[in-house]
């Protein structure tokens, strides 16, 4: 298979969502600035009450690669991202990175990701792909994620093994042609969301592998809803799927069925 090189890749943005993150926050921002020194992290805080705000707040006081956003409320993850997509685009980013604040994503694999983007519109720091890996979960944590991960494969039809992973990559250009608008999706169910929006916007999607880790300070912010979100919307959206193959297919036949005599 042949790959098209694409345009180099000289301003990045990394997008680090928090609620309640201050014992986090510090580390992965040091260990972001010391494996790409280029990037700029932008901290997107939903006014988290244990003063996490303000944690983000000093480091961008002590380095002026460092951004807050701060949000007045907690609004879930996807507008979050919405929010730091929009702020990296109207800046004129290259590339746009999602990662989360807890330490799951080691920032000391963003220049694999990143140097995938070379060939790619997308990549997915992928956990459940040869050579990923995933630290610290219980088996029914693991279940649930190949599960999710596998329906989702099968009813949408992509090729994608690792749609629910949120340590991602975007071109801006990609960002911008997967047509961004009305996504309202959280959770695991916006990180699939967008996934599909690039397959069907017929861009390149790569998954590296990389090690996941659990997190070790903090509370995990997945709950029942997360899960049941993702499990509405892909259905819904494996049914449309499917109908749109049915009637593709009727009307190929149609088309191809003889003209009757009429003379």
């Amino acid at each position: 298979m042949t790959t098209t090189q694409r345009e180099p890749v000289t301003r990045v943005a990394v997008l680090i969502p928090t609620y309640n993150e201050r014992d986090n926050l510090p580390g992965i921002v040091a260990r972001v600035r010391a494996n790409v020194p280029a990037a700029d992290v932008f901290v997107l805080d939903d006014g988290s009450p244990d003063g996490t705000g303000q944690v983000a707040d000093d480091l961008a006081s002590a380095d002026p690669q460092v951004h807050v956003v701060h949000r007045s409320a907690k609004e879930g993850l996807g507008k979050a991202y919405l929010a730091g997509f929009a702020i990296a685009l109207e800046r004129g980013y290259d590339a746009v990175v999602e990662m989360d604040a807890d330490g799951s994503h080691l920032p000391e694999q963003l220049p694999s990701l990143l140097a995938a983007l070379g060939e790619a519109d997308l990549v997915i720091g992928a956990r459940w792909v040869k050579g990923g890996e995933v630290r610290n979960w219980p088996v029914r944590r693991k279940v649930l994620s190949v599960g999710a991960n596998l329906y989702t494969k099968v009813l949408l039809g992509m090729s994608v093994n690792d749609a629910t992973a949120g340590y991602r990559v975007y071109r801006a250009s990609a960002l911008r042609a997967m047509g961004l608008q009305g996504v309202e999706s959280q959770g695991y169910c916006f990180q699939i969301d967008l996934t599909l929006r690039a397959v069907r916007a017929g861009l390149t999607v790569v998954e590296v592998p990389i090690t996941f880790v659990e997190r070790e300070v903090g509370v995990s912010k997945m709950g029942q809803d997360i899960v049941r979100e993702a499990l509405t919307s892909v259905t819904r959206w494996g049914v449309e799927h499917r109908v749109g193959q049915l009637r593709s297919v009727a009307g190929r036949v149609r088309g191809s069925e003889p003209v009757g005599d009429r003379s």
